[in-house]
């Protein structure tokens, strides 16, 4: 008498029979779930990779663009749409206060699926890039301006044999997914071009994306830190600044009525109408090139001519502008105008602008690239047809 076994080397009627009865209970008991089945990166070397062009192919869905940051940034998908049937567990959304901080849970989905049933509809395993949709989870009451209903979009970022899949002859039958909601991102292009539903003039973009909503809520935020805070640093501006001596000390000028004579007066009279030569506060960010205590200065690229003791000027060719005065003989610094808006919107004379935002073009091999990339990019020999 044989030696009772479940498990056998082969594949035998015990598993077919196991097998097709799991998956006629996904039949009966799961949901339909839509594929978007990735096909890999686009082959950029075989055409114009754009969305005027969708002929262009795709090379191996296993390659991987980039190999520094080991990501698909541009995925092409198939146009055509499989279907299977999954099953997962409702939960409600709930609040994961087991970190720190207070945290949603109602992105994630861990979806189970039928393995040979999935493999025989879309050709291969599924595996991470594929956009899982999930029909019965369309919102028909959404609160847009658009008659379409929202539509929810997951992209499976794990895949593994779930452990409840195995059978008594110790085959697996499951593949358990992990889903993650896509976002609006250049990975999913493909998907959310397509029009949001049959005849609409609207895509998906258009209907699901937070970009928008996103840019607005960014852009109340900085109009409302530029009226908190408009410029960097602090202002001096309204403070009064004594005039000093040589030792940083406030300068007194001080008389004896008995000994009042024309002489000093006229002394007294010139330090009195001494401007200051220093601002007399010291700070971070403080030089907005105004002369301190709100005297009047001239400004332009080249200093005035017959200029008198303690005037001011501002020299617009220096970056910043710089603030100088003028004690008698020669054009002391005062201060840098560095107090500037904080936001990128505005043209600043600071490097900032001019150099590390730097949105120029220039042309290297016949090929205009921006000045900002690396060069070795824009010179590295494209791949052969």
């Amino acid at each position: 008498m044989p030696r009772l076994s479940l498990y056998k080397p082969e594949k035998g009627q015990d598993y077919t029979f196991l097998d097709q009865t799991i998956a006629e209970m996904f039949t009966v008991g799961g949901t339909d779930v839509f594929v978007h089945k990735y096909l890999g990166p686009v082959n950029t070397s075989e055409g114009d990779a754009t969305a005027t062009q969708p002929n262009y192919n795709a090379v191996k869905e296993t390659n991987i663009q980039d190999l520094l940051f080991l990501e698909n940034r541009d995925r092409k998908y198939d146009p055509n749409i499989y279907q299977i049937r999954g099953i997962y567990n409702v939960n409600d959304v709930d609040f994961d206060m087991s970190q720190f901080g207070l945290f949603l849970q109602n992105d994630t989905i861990f979806l189970t699926v039928h393995i040979n049933s999935s493999v025989k509809t879309i050709g291969r395993k599924l595996m991470s890039g594929d956009v899982i949709e999930l029909p019965h989870l369309k919102d028909q009451h959404a609160l847009n301006d658009y008659q379409v209903a929202l539509k929810r979009f997951y992209v499976i970022q794990d895949i593994n044999r779930a452990a409840e899949g195995f059978s008594p002859t110790w085959y697996p039958h499951l593949y358990r997914l992990k889903l993650k909601q896509i976002v609006d991102s250049q990975e999913f292009k493909e998907i959310l071009d397509l029009p949001a539903e049959e005849g609409s003039s609207n895509t998906l973009r258009d209907v699901l994306s937070t970009y928008e909503k996103e840019m607005q809520i960014n852009a109340a935020v900085v109009a409302q830190a530029e009226a908190d805070s408009g410029k960097s640093g602090y202002n001096t501006k309204h403070l009064y600044t004594l005039q000093v001596d040589d030792k940083g000390k406030p300068e007194l000028v001080t008389t004896d009525i008995n000994t009042l004579d024309a002489s000093t007066a006229n002394e007294m009279a010139d330090r009195i109408n001494q401007t200051p030569d220093r601002n007399g506060y010291d700070g971070y960010l403080l030089g907005d090139g105004f002369a301190p205590n709100g005297e009047v200065f001239g400004h332009g690229i080249g200093f005035p001519i017959g200029s008198a003791k303690g005037d001011y000027f501002l020299r617009t060719d220096f970056l910043p502008n710089r603030l100088f005065r003028y004690d008698g003989s020669r054009w002391i610094k005062m201060e840098d105008a560095v107090r500037m808006t904080l936001t990128n919107t505005d043209t600043r004379n600071t490097q900032k602008m001019g150099f590390v935002n730097n949105t120029n073009t220039t042309t290297v091999a016949g090929q205009t690239i921006e000045q900002r990339q690396s060069l070795s990019q824009a010179l590295k020999p494209k791949a052969d047809n």
